[in-house]
């Protein structure tokens, strides 16, 4: 759920079909926070959009308990800014997987 622009959210410790696929990405890069469901797509847009309209510096901060999903969680952020960065630039919306992302991802 969203509080404001804070996303609370749990790990459902099972993976859930097409949650965080490029289909995903697709949508929340085309919405502004509040007219979709929550999801931290949502919250990463938000991020990527302030940064570049605002020109202001963004933070976004992930917290929780060990085993709730904070690695994982970064690296679906990473995974949206990435591949939002990557339209921008004019890249096909099918290769949104670079090196850059594949080695940040990795890191």
């Amino acid at each position: 759920t969203n509080i404001g622009s804070i996303l609370a959210s749990v790990n459902p410790y099972k993976p859930i079909p097409g949650l965080y696929s490029a289909d995903a990405i697709d949508l929340y890069r085309q919405h502004r926070l509040g007219e979709l469901p929550p999801h931290i797509f949502a919250t990463a847009n938000e991020c990527y959009c302030c940064l570049w309209k605002r020109h202001d510096s963004q933070c976004v901060l992930i917290s929780g308990e060990s085993g709730a999903g904070k690695t994982e969680s970064t690296k679906l952020l990473l995974k949206f800014l990435s591949a939002m960065s990557q339209t921008s630039l004019g890249a096909p919306v099918s290769e949104k997987s670079t090196h850059v992302e594949e080695a940040i991802l990795e890191s």
